[in-house]
């Protein structure tokens, strides 16, 4: 099935109304004909058939035929991960965290980040484009980047996990921590891990310090595998 992206319709609308730039993917790219079938998601959940009553040469109308509401995951994750050097890397975490299922993140901003600046318009199109290709119906919220100190003390609901490196600090499995159907909230740090004072900052504000595994992994890694983690822990 390959689908379309239109975030401004609802399951109330008759029609939809592609933008110019989705419009000309259709036509021009895909050659579809006015009575072709096309597969529409607003990003919220929701799953539209559609049926072209229109195409000109900048825009394309479809009509609604048939609404379908995505069944939601019994878990929610949300993942703040610090940035990585390379934007590539991060835009990669985004990718595969979305083909996996995951519901918010947030870029954190560390004392050893080396990248402070994100890119949000880059990285909402890479979500776009991963959800389409994954045919989930909805994309993952991101939010604007944090800095650590902000985010460690924002009020955040459900288990709070942070993924940190100091071998003499103690920390727990995360997939022995983990429980279906539970919200969950996992920090990642960037390549030069958490400093101290915000490892202790976290533990005071009530983290749970938590491994994932034996090996030293890439941030980028580090946050796959917590995703991958929390899925598995929630198959049926």
């Amino acid at each position: 099935m390959q689908l379309f992206y239109q975030p401004d319709i609802s399951e109330n609308d008759q029609q939809v109304i592609f933008p110019k730039e989705e419009s000309r993917h259709i036509v021009k790219v895909l050659r579809k004909k006015e009575g072709e079938i096309l597969n529409v998601t607003n990003g919220s959940g929701f799953l539209f058939k559609t049926e072209i009553i229109l195409i000109t040469s900048q825009q394309c109308i479809a009509k609604i035929i048939e609404v379908e509401a995505e069944k939601k995951p019994d878990y929610y994750l949300h993942l703040a991960v610090a940035p990585t050097k390379m934007n590539d890397r991060y835009e990669w975490f985004l990718e595969k965290s979305t083909e996996i299922g995951i519901q918010e993140i947030t870029p954190v901003i560390c004392e050893h980040s080396e990248r402070k600046f994100v890119k949000s318009n880059r990285f909402e199109r890479v979500l776009q484009s991963a959800m389409k290709q994954s045919l989930h119906f909805s994309i993952p919220k991101l939010n604007e980047p944090l800095s650590f100190s902000e985010f460690i003390q924002s009020d955040i609901k459900g288990e709070k996990y942070i993924a940190h490196c100091e071998e003499d600090k103690k920390r727990i499995s995360l997939k022995s921590l983990l429980k279906p159907k539970q919200n969950s909230t996992i920090l990642i740090g960037p390549e030069g891990d958490f400093s101290l004072a915000e490892i202790e900052l976290a533990l005071n504000n009530g983290w749970i310090p938590v491994s994932l595994g034996k090996s030293r992994l890439r941030t980028e890694t580090a946050a796959i595998v917590a995703c991958h983690t929390v899925a598995l822990t929630n198959e049926d």
